[in-house]
């Protein structure tokens, strides 16, 4: 089987265009074979009329005289055939196979018919008259020889065929080298993807089909350099939340092997080491949960509830965390009800609230507001906190993008919490957008329908 394109798409022209050729030779001598011949008919049929008459003017010897002297002998071959099947010809075949001439068909001339066939195809003709003379009546049979029209139209065709196959070759030849090299781009292009070299430029500039492969492919090209981008984020903000925990568990538990600890110092140590554990155990339990959303494996549980009645519940569960940075908030809840997941929206309010608790000032105030109409409840939740750069605001809802990287250390978090945010949403038929500017504080805006609609 032939691999290489660029060959396939020649000799699939060649193909088509040598069949198409012989084709279109055959089917045009079908339409003008009974033209050609009708033409040939009459001229031989005139120029035997015309010898016909020479012999029944002319006494016979002056007639044959004449008549072997015709230029017209160059085109035509004549015999004159006595009763007996005897016969004299005229002219010269020049390699020309005379045609047969049958008994039937002398027969019927000497009895003064008319014989006309066509023995050797298109333009060749054979034309029996009868001649009288004063010896009595013979059979003249005229045929054609290579009709100077009929050969010239043979040979312009065919010389038309080859000089169209050959010049179509050169030029599918040279066509097919601007067709099958933006493919050959994408081929090498693909190679070095896949070895992880992402600058890539194509520079195919064709419309049609492989423009628009093209121009997907560099879409593709530059997601892929996106999410492997993301993927080293992600390596890196994990091997940190990782090795972090680890070091400290590890350094508190050799810690603990000292023999001359306090009770006070050994319990402290150990409560590190449980939190630590812990800070490892949510991450992981984050990893987990994302992984789940994103696949959809856990599609969510349905049920009617009351949504401002649900922020409350969430506010008066992170009151450790709001009321020791003396963080107030701002409530303007309208009575809602919702069809949603319970458990999935708790976490929507618990991981949006509790980063406006963190990147809040202390002292702070937490705006929430519910606003409904017809199809849909907007929920706005605004901090005056750190801010958003915005350059991270499109990615923030990224897996594993940390913004203002510059405070990782300070703030705790994997990057991870709204990422779970915008898969529920999303798995909820909602919408999340945010707005913010650095310092003056950032506001989640969530849109829900009230009831979403059916899969």
């Amino acid at each position: 089987m032939i691999r290489s394109l660029y060959i396939r798409v020649v000799l699939t022209f060649l193909v088509s265009v040598i069949a198409g050729t012989i084709i279109s030779f055959f089917v045009s001598t079908m339409i003008f074979e009974d033209q050609l011949n009708e033409n040939a008919q009459i001229n031989l049929r005139n120029f035997g009329q015309d010898v016909v008459q020479i012999y029944k003017i002319l006494p016979l010897n002056e007639a044959e005289s004449f008549v072997s002297g015709m230029k017209l002998l160059n085109s035509y071959h004549i015999r004159i055939y006595e009763a007996t099947g005897q016969f004299k010809s005229y002219g010269k075949l020049n390699g020309h196979k005379s045609a047969t001439v049958t008994k039937e068909q002398l027969k019927k001339v000497i009895d003064g018919g008319v014989v006309q066939d066509n023995p050797n195809g298109i333009a060749t003709v054979l034309l029996g008259l009868p001649v009288k003379t004063e010896m009595g009546t013979k059979a003249m049979f005229l045929e054609t020889l290579s009709p100077p029209s009929a050969s010239f139209v043979v040979n312009w065709a065919s010389i038309f065929a080859t000089c169209s196959l050959i010049a179509g070759s050169i030029i599918i030849l040279v066509a097919s080298i601007y067709l099958v090299r933006p493919i050959k781009k994408l081929t090498k292009a693909t190679k070095r993807i896949a070895a992880g070299d992402f600058n890539v430029k194509l520079n195919i500039k064709q419309t049609g089909e492989l423009g628009t492969l093209a121009r997907s492919f560099e879409e593709m090209m530059h997601d892929l350099q996106q999410l492997e981008q993301m993927r080293r984020e992600f390596v890196t903000n994990v091997s940190h939340e990782v090795q972090s925990p680890l070091t400290s568990i590890s350094g508190y538990a050799q810690a603990l092997k000292q023999v001359n600890l306090s009770e006070q110092e050994r319990s402290r140590y150990l409560e590190i080491i449980i939190a630590e554990a812990k800070r490892m155990s949510k991450m992981s339990d984050n990893l987990l949960k994302l992984s789940m959303l994103e696949s959809q494996s856990q599609q969510p549980r349905l049920s009617t509830l009351s949504l401002d009645e649900q922020i409350r519940r969430v506010i008066v569960t992170l009151q450790p965390q709001w009321s020791a940075r003396n963080i107030h908030f701002e409530l303007d809840l309208q009575a809602v009800k919702v069809l949603a997941d319970h458990d999935q929206l708790n976490q929507v309010w618990t991981n949006i609230l509790s980063n406006g608790i963190k990147f809040s000032k202390d002292g702070g105030v937490i705006h929430v507001s519910t606003k409904q109409d017809i199809k849909n409840v907007t929920i706005r939740i605004s901090d005056t906190g750190i801010g958003i750069p915005l350059e991270d605001q499109k990615r923030i809802f990224e897996r594993f993008f940390k913004s203002d990287r510059s405070h990782s250390r300070k703030y705790d978090g994997s990057g991870m919490g709204l990422a779970i945010v915008k898969q529920i949403v999303s798995l909820h038929q909602g919408d999340i957008r945010v707005e913010s500017e650095p310092g003056q504080g950032t506001t989640f805006i969530v849109t829900l329908p009230i009831t979403p609609p059916t899969e």
